[in-house]
C-alpha cells in the first residue's frame, strides 16, 4: 500500500462528512417549508366541529394570501380594523362589476381590535383577533338565504346556531340590492 492510499481514504471519508452536514442542514432548514406548502396545497380535512352550524361553511385554506377586496373600519362597541379578501371568482366579479356574483364566490371577512401604534402616535393598528367571517355563494345549496353561506368564527371554530340564524336577516334587511353583500371594491 502506497502512503498516499490512506490519505486519500481520509479526504474521501472528510469530504464525504462534509457532504452528509450539508446535505443534512438543507433538508433541516427547508422541511419545514416544504410540510406547510404540503398542507397548505393539499386537501384539507375538516370535521363537523369545524362548519359553521346551519350552513356547513368552513375557513376556506389559504384565505389569508388572497386579494384585498377592501378595508374598513368598525365604530365603537366593537372598535375593530377589519379587511375583506375574496378568492379569485370574487376578484374577477368585483373588477368586472358582475351581479349576482357567481357560484362559487368566496369572501372572507377578517378582523382585529384597534390599537394605538406605539410608533406612530396618529396610527392605529391591528390588534388582538377578532372573528373570522366567510360568506360563500352557491345559489343552489344556498338557495333559502339568497344564495350565501355563513360562517363566524373565533378562534378558529364557529360561533353559536344562534350568532348563524341573524347572519342572512341582516344583510337581507341592509344590502339586497348588492347580492347581499355590504362591502365594495375599494378604488
Amino acid at each position: 500500500m502506497s502512503s498516499t492510499e490512506p490519505e486519500k481514504k481520509k479526504s474521501f471519508y472528510a469530504t464525504m462528512i462534509v457532504l452528509t452536514v450539508v446535505l443534512l442542514v438543507v433538508l433541516l432548514t427547508c422541511a419545514p417549508y416544504l410540510v406547510t406548502i404540503a398542507s397548505a396545497e393539499g386537501p384539507v380535512e375538516r370535521s363537523a366541529a369545524d362548519a359553521s352550524p346551519i350552513f356547513g361553511v368552513t375557513i376556506p385554506p389559504g384565505y389569508k394570501q388572497w386579494e384585498l377586496v377592501a378595508p374598513a373600519e368598525e365604530a365603537a362597541p366593537l372598535d375593530e380594523l377589519r379587511a375583506v379578501v375574496g378568492n379569485q371568482t370574487a376578484i374577477d366579479a368585483y373588477q368586472a362589476g358582475k351581479l349576482p356574483f357567481p357560484d362559487g364566490t368566496i369572501l372572507v371577512k377578517r378582523a382585529w381590535k384597534r390599537k394605538q401604534s406605539p410608533e406612530f402616535a396618529s396610527a392605529t393598528i391591528p390588534g388582538a383577533a377578532t372573528t373570522v367571517q366567510v360568506m360563500v355563494k352557491d345559489s343552489k345549496k344556498y338557495a333559502a338565504t339568497g344564495g350565501w353561506g355563513f360562517g363566524r368564527f373565533i378562534n378558529g371554530r364557529p360561533v353559536d346556531e344562534a350568532q348563524h340564524r341573524t347572519c342572512f336577516a341582516c344583510h337581507e334587511a341592509r344590502a339586497r340590492s348588492r347580492d347581499y353583500v355590504f362591502t365594495r371594491l375599494a378604488p
